[in-house]
């Protein structure tokens, strides 16, 4: 068992501990590595001693090679193609921070039979609107490099939970336990109403699928990829921006637009 199977082990039990739904419905990326798996909270379960080793495990358990999670096939295919240069770069996470992913329907029946039980008699998994899919493994979870067998998976159509800021993480982090598995819950709170905003007149590309928007009009999703384009979020904290911000009003790191 390597790094990135005790992550995956590790976000199960997490997971079900402190937010069931999840088994069924998929979260932000920002969630994962802000809220729901954080590494300051969660190293020593983890087993890992650097923060660089806790990145190079998120992105190849984000690109979806192992078959633990489904992911969106842009993702999949950039956070692959970078895990295969000599240098890859865990930043890119950062990127995808709006992008959804959910558990793998196979490899949680192999891994906690129970769990998968639970989320089958949920509800049945329907693909969201304009989100294309990655195809998943369907006989479990495989190491990097061995062929799988795939098919066609959804990811369930629920609202991903809202990531919570790092100030509030902190604030939460004194009442984890000591020892065993600690875990911090992600945000349950209804997602804010979109806000419109008006495409300048020279126009702009969705900084998901590259589609050229239409200049000048007031808008709240990509026309191509559906994707909502009203927020964006923080490259350093995840948290969650306005569409005009300059600065992350969380940690003040200066944004992509400024």
């Amino acid at each position: 068992m390597d790094d990135v199977d005790r992550m995956y082990r590790h976000l199960v039990r997490t997971i079900r501990a402190t937010a069931p739904q999840l088994l069924t419905q998929p979260f932000q990326v920002a969630d994962l590595y802000a809220t729901i798996l954080p590494y300051r909270l969660h190293r020593r379960d983890l087993g890992l001693e650097t923060n660089q080793d806790y990145e190079m495990a998120m992105l190849e358990l984000l690109s979806g090679g192992r078959g633990y999670l489904v992911v969106e096939n842009r993702m999949r295919d950039v956070l692959g193609e970078s895990l295969k240069s000599p240098n890859p770069d865990p930043q890119l996470i950062r990127e995808f921070a709006s992008s959804r992913v959910a558990l793998a329907p196979e490899a949680l029946k192999q891994l906690d039979p129970d769990a998968a039980a639970a989320s089958s008699a949920a509800a049945a998994p329907t693909a969201p609107t304009g989100i294309p899919v990655a195809e998943v493994v369907t006989t479990g979870p495989r190491r990097a490099g061995a062929a799988p067998s795939t098919a066609p998976a959804s990811v369930p159509a629920a609202s991903a939970p809202a990531a919570t800021s790092p100030a509030a993480e902190r604030g939460g982090a004194s009442s984890a336990p000591r020892g065993g598995t600690s875990a911090s819950a992600p945000a349950t709170g209804t997602r804010r109403a979109s806000r419109p905003f008006t495409v300048s007149p020279t126009g702009e590309n969705c900084p998901h699928c590259k589609g050229e928007l239409p200049a000048g009009r007031e808008i709240n999703f990509c026309p191509y990829c559906g994707q909502d384009l009203t927020i964006r979020h923080c490259p350093a904290c995840g948290s969650e921006l306005e569409h005009d911000w300059k600065f992350c009003v969380t940690c003040g790191r200066a944004t992509a637009a400024a």
